[in-house]
């Protein structure tokens, strides 16, 4: 019995390193995510605020989308998600304007799916505000008035604060993961668009502990 108790602890002491290389080690700072460029102030403080930004245009972006509506179910109550479409070229602008329009009539969540299938599946070009307001006319939506919307303060405002939040956070393309301000995260960093989602899930629980 002796034995076979000694035997067990050698193959036990043999194992160990062997399963330490098997466990999966944290996510790291500088690899698998990266701070901001600067601390980016949130809308509460008293949750845990993720923003991916993101465009129409970008075909990563509406292989991710899917993925991000079904994991945004998950969150908790302590935790916001919010999307804001990234602003790097003109044409980005103009699609900034049909988010943040469609946003307030109450259409976005109807058009969403559309634009992105239009972009990817249909190959239509939809760059020009002509263009995606005939596309918006087209799905039932009162063209004059989502134009005049496109137009308003606070669309404007929004569009604004998404090309500074665009040009300051240091995201370098999208679809990028801002978490509570601080971090960034990418598919580049962590290594394919799923693992996004599973490091977003490990800073939240940093951030929430």
């Amino acid at each position: 019995m002796k034995k076979m108790i000694k035997a067990a602890l050698i193959w036990t002491t043999l194992l160990l390193p062997i399963v330490a290389i098997a466990m999966p080690l944290a996510y790291v700072e500088g690899v698998h995510y990266k701070p901001t460029a600067k601390r980016l102030a949130t809308s509460d403080k008293n949750v845990v605020e993720v923003i991916e930004m993101f465009s129409y245009s970008c075909p990563h972006c509406f292989r991710f989308e899917p993925q991000v509506m079904e994991w945004k179910k998950t969150l908790p109550e302590n935790v916001k998600f919010v999307q804001v479409p990234a602003i790097f070229r003109d044409s980005w602008l103009q699609l900034a304007k049909v988010f943040y329009t469609a946003e307030k009539t109450g259409d976005l969540e109807k058009l969403q799916p559309i634009i992105f299938n239009a972009i990817h599946v249909e190959k239509r070009r939809l760059q020009t505000e002509d263009q995606l307001l005939n596309f918006v006319a087209e799905q039932g939506i009162d063209r004059d008035m989502f134009a005049q919307e496109m137009k308003s303060m606070s669309v404007s405002r929004k569009v604004k604060e998404a090309l500074l939040l665009s040009q300051t956070s240091g995201i370098s393309g999208v679809p990028s993961m801002i978490v509570n301000g601080k971090y960034i995260v990418d598919g580049p960093m962590a290594g394919s668009m799923e693992d996004v989602l599973k490091v977003v899930n490990f800073l939240i629980e940093q951030e929430l502990n």
